[in-house]
């Protein structure tokens, strides 16, 4: 079975190439082939060909290639990464191309699953950080009388396993949105957090645009008039796309709260410069009025009658007080001290 790739360090210690190799009857695990035999074992009646390859050389894809007459524009793709969410058909044959998506370290990990669909086989080409499909595997093989169905069944049960792995990553990123939220109004955006802020809105819309189009793949595998896939199965694919429709919304969602969680810093800094800035204007309005008078009586002109005044000292100091006591109840008042 696959070896288990649950974060991006282990996937790149896991060796590139064959996974698994396995040959099933009628649902039912019957060896564990070559990959130079894989053909062979396609063209038998009731028989389906499970190939999982992870990382693989162009050497070991024309392999397979051979061995299933696979399209050369479908290996090109599978072989360099990179690669939007899509299907293809061609003369006997699909190609899907999935993102995937787990979470490592607090950030979102991207990785991509390709998948040649063809009769009596269906092999999956990993690149990146993703999770093994052993689970899967070993779940089809736990119901053989689905697994019985053939390789459509196979696509759905991958496919399902990819969008569901998208759930434990958008909680992830729900976490993070709340805890903003919970301290957006109560702080002021560092360069730390609008770091963090425009991570995650980059995170989702990558998210985005892998969940997107795989809607598209699902909606085409819907139609019965497509190659390999069973009428019988259009439901379980419908199920699928309800699934990618519901983490789109999840992600739009997240993104609007996102945006809003910015606005209202930009708002909270505004309105706290504002502040700043009326304190400052009161304060100086204040301090005019004893600047006013200092600068009026120290013209030093001869003939200033207050000068010669007993008390003349005494009632400036007074009138300037009290003129500043006014002034600073009044902008007490009005809230800008």
């Amino acid at each position: 079975m696959d070896a288990p790739a649950p974060n991006h360090a282990k996937a790149a210690a896991e060796r590139p190439g064959v996974v698994n190799a396995s040959a099933y009857c009628k649902g039912v695990k019957v060896a564990d082939i070559d990959i130079d035999e894989a053909g062979d074992w396609a063209k038998r009646p009731d028989h389906v060909v499970w190939i999982g390859l992870y990382e693989p050389g162009v050497d070991l894809l024309e392999r397979v290639r051979r061995q299933f007459s696979l399209h050369p524009l479908a290996v090109e793709d599978a072989a360099n990464a990179h690669q939007f969410p899509k299907l293809e058909e061609f003369d006997d044959s699909l190609f899907i191309v999935a993102r995937t998506a787990q979470m490592e370290d607090g950030r979102v990990a991207f990785g991509e699953t390709h998948l040649f669909v063809g009769a009596g086989y269906v092999v999956t080409v990993r690149h990146g950080s993703s999770q093994s499909y052993a689970q899967v595997r070993s779940r089809c093989e736990a119901r053989a009388q689905r697994l019985s169905e053939g390789e459509d069944f196979i696509v759905y049960a991958l496919l399902d396993f990819i969008v569901d792995n998208y759930s434990p990553v958008l909680d992830c990123i729900n976490d993070q949105v709340e805890d903003i939220e919970d301290h957006v109004l109560a702080i002021t955006m560092g360069q730390e957090e609008i770091e963090q802020l425009y991570t995650l809105r980059r995170d989702l819309l990558r998210l985005r645009n892998a969940v997107v189009p795989l809607g598209d793949v699902c909606r085409r595998l819907e139609r019965t008039d497509i190659v390999f896939i069973d009428p019988v199965m259009r439901p379980h694919f419908r199920d699928v796309r309800d699934h990618l429709r519901r983490a789109q919304e999840r992600i739009d969602t997240l993104r609007e709260t996102l945006a809003f969680a910015f606005e209202a810093s930009l708002m909270n800094a505004q309105m706290l410069q504002t502040n700043i800035s009326r304190r400052l204007a009161a304060w100086a309005a204040i301090l005019a009025v004893p600047t006013a008078i200092a600068g009026i009586y120290g013209m030093n002109f001869e003939h200033m009658p207050e000068l010669k005044w007993e008390y003349g000292y005494y009632a400036v100091l007074w009138v300037t007080f009290t003129i500043c006591a006014v002034l600073y109840w009044r902008f007490r008042k009005a809230g800008w001290l």
